[in-house]
């Protein structure tokens, strides 16, 4: 019902930048009750488990893990339902899988959870 297309990951030096976006498109959009209430970018480096970097909901209110506070910077444009995520200052232990985030809900208040594929970004010391 949902794709996530996620674009933007790579390979990064310490220290510089690289912007995620991802962009959502489906059927579930075309259905009046459909809401999206937020999008978000999690993160999943080898042998840990994934967790919150960012997220933006519908009334523009942000959160952020404290790991990434002051350097990340999440927005989204409604119109296009796509999410970014710019990051700059990137260290090493950023490196890992970043994964595109999805929450909404009906008229009945049922919720719906989808993910991205996910995109590598890799930074070296």
């Amino acid at each position: 019902q949902v794709q996530l297309v996620e674009s933007g990951g790579g390979l990064v030096q310490a220290g510089g930048s690289l912007r995620l976006s991802c962009a959502a498109s489906g059927s579930i959009f075309s259905i009046k009750s459909f809401s999206i209430n937020a999008m978000g970018w999690y993160r999943q480096a080898p042998g840990k488990q994934r967790e919150l970097v960012a997220a933006i909901a519908s009334g523009e209110s942000t959160n952020y893990s404290d790991s990434v506070k002051g350097r990340f910077t999440i927005s989204r444009d409604n119109a296009k339902n796509t999410v970014f995520l710019q990051m700059n200052s990137l260290k090493p232990e950023d490196t890992a899988v970043y994964y595109c985030n999805l929450e909404g809900s009906n008229w009945f208040k049922r919720p719906y959870v989808y993910w991205g594929q996910g995109t590598q970004v890799t930074v070296s010391s």
